[in-house]
């Protein structure tokens, strides 16, 4: 078993709920959403932050604007739609759901005597 990939597997599928979640606090830009997870310890590359913001602009939960810098190109803020904050608290119940399965799973089996 790799046991690296696995775990790879494991952060990439909660990366969406971890980016939704950054996002519904503020208007934030990519540079801010890497920071976040890296100081959660998620640690992601832009190759990986840029097509899912991409898909989760196309699939309408997420919105954007242009702002000018005065340090270099415009920069891109991210929002999160209605439609965004509605799947978000979908992803936050399912994830609970599943966590509070798996911990159920993982905890030390009681035995009666």
């Amino acid at each position: 078993m790799d046991i690296e990939k696995t775990n790879a597997q494991m952060r990439k599928g909660v990366l969406e709920l971890c980016v939704l979640s950054i996002i519904s606090d503020q208007e934030v830009y990519t540079s801010d959403i890497l920071l976040s997870l890296k100081d959660a310890q998620l640690l992601v590359v832009e190759g990986t932050l840029y097509p899912l913001l991409t898909r989760l602009k196309n699939d309408s939960l997420l919105s954007y604007r242009w702002e000018e810098s005065s340090a270099g190109p415009p920069r891109k803020y991210y929002s999160l739609t209605d439609q965004g904050k509605e799947a978000l608290s979908s992803l936050k119940d399912t994830w609970k759901q599943l966590t509070d399965s798996v911990n159920q799973l993982l905890e030390p089996k009681k035995t009666s005597k």
